[in-house]
């Protein structure tokens, strides 16, 4: 009797460890997709930044004429980047909101790529902006909780019409200087997010 109940003793260890070993590996492969995800999400964010000025394709001494034109597109995601909302920040939530900004400007950009086709302006670079956009929106998706994604509903903003190419110009330095900013917040709640996730530090 006491063999058989040291064999049942031992037999349920194993188990418990066999257990604890599944689960740990899943959630080792869990966390290191999620971190490949969070860094292709970093370079998408980091090749907009690099397209964002070449938006308007001016100078910083050519922008200085601009400087007392008020913004026209009330549209424009309201970003938050302040200290105290970076220290609350929840993964899922701010996944959702990342790509809700993600949507919003991939929506700005198409309507500028056609307001200036309309005025005969180059759009290399809003195709560009709207390729990264796109990657970026689909990563999102694909780091996001099977249960959110009937979260995921963009609503197409009222945009307005452009007649002539100095209006596309003006619309073209508020989306620049907007998408900056979203690059800038995004890049970092996503380290942020990347740390909270229990990935690794890159070098």
């Amino acid at each position: 009797m006491k063999l058989i109940h040291e064999t049942s003793l031992c037999l349920f260890h194993l188990l418990l460890l066999t257990e604890l070993f599944v689960r740990s590996s899943s959630l080792s492969t869990h966390r290191s997709s999620h971190c490949g995800l969070f860094g292709s999400m970093i370079h998408q964010v980091e090749s907009l930044m690099n397209l964002s000025n070449k938006i308007h394709d001016l100078k910083k001494d050519e922008l200085q004429h601009f400087d007392e034109v008020k913004p026209k597109l009330d549209s424009l995601p309201d970003l938050q980047h302040t200290a105290r909302h970076f220290r609350s920040l929840k993964v899922n939530e701010s996944l959702l909101q990342l790509y809700e900004y993600t949507q919003s400007f991939l929506f700005h950009i198409d309507w500028l790529k056609v307001a200036k086709t309309n005025v005969s302006l180059p759009i290399q670079t809003e195709e560009g902006a709207s390729s990264h956009l796109l990657h970026l929106s689909g990563l999102i998706k694909k780091c996001l909780q099977p249960q959110n994604e009937g979260a995921l509903q963009s609503t197409a903003p009222h945009l307005p019409a452009v007649s002539n190419a100095f209006d596309a110009l003006l619309y073209s330095i508020e989306i620049s200087d907007r998408l900056k900013v979203f690059c800038d917040r995004s890049k970092r709640v996503l380290r942020y997010l990347k740390s909270l996730s229990g990935c690794p530090r890159q070098p």
